[in-house]
């Protein structure tokens, strides 16, 4: 009897606009453990009658440390193969486009301010949907990427790195209801409502009286 594949996460990169699919960039290898931080937004006032309040979604970030290797790359045969000759540089460019603008955007911002032109809105980033299994499919905003480069081929492309990511999950705060990741936040805090309910213990199994 053969093992299960297991899932592999990664990240979604969606048109922010339109919701439609950019790029898919897998994981290679799934990290082997996430920090995860869940900082409660409570009331700021004084007053007693304030000390349960909740006055929105809690901020929650994700530290993800992923490996990538482009030797492993070439042997798989559930990704593709990298450029010949590129080693890790097209993979670890997939990730880096998500948190600057692009050239066209750039030159874009460039001419209208030769014209005299200044855009009220700064340029947008794709929308970055991190996927870690089925109850995890989450809208996030990239705060830090520290790509360390280990190894190298004769022509100093990288072959093997460590990619360490801090994210942020955007909720219906930071983009209201109707955006496609204000939908994405819902569902996966619906589902953490649906697991969290399935868990029936009473007050007696620790002790608890009601006294």
């Amino acid at each position: 009897m053969t093992s299960p594949v297991p899932r592999r996460g990664g990240f979604v990169f969606l048109d922010p606009e339109q919701g439609r699919v950019l790029r898919v960039m897998p994981f290679q290898y799934n990290p082997d453990g996430i920090v995860r931080a869940v900082q409660p937004r409570g009331s700021s006032g004084g007053d007693r009658l304030e000390a349960l309040r909740l006055q929105g979604p809690a901020r929650e970030t994700f530290r993800i440390e992923v490996e990538f290797d482009a030797v492993d790359q070439l042997a798989s045969k559930s990704l593709p193969a990298p450029p010949a000759g590129s080693g890790l540089f097209a993979t670890l460019a997939a990730l880096e486009s998500a948190v600057t603008p692009t050239s066209a955007q750039l030159t874009r911002q460039n001419d209208l301010a030769g014209q005299g032109i200044l855009e009220i809105a700064p340029v947008q980033s794709p929308l970055s949907v991190l996927v870690l299994g089925q109850h995890r499919v989450l809208p996030v905003r990239i705060q830090d990427m520290d790509v360390t480069e280990e190894a190298y081929d004769g022509e100093l492309n990288p072959v093997r790195a460590r990619v360490a990511l801090t994210v942020r999950i955007l909720t219906v705060d930071d983009v209201g209801f109707s955006h496609k990741a204000g939908g994405l936040y819902l569902q996966y805090q619906q589902d953490r409502e649906r697991l969290a309910a399935t868990v029936t213990y009473g007050p007696g199994t620790i002790g608890y009286s009601g006294g």
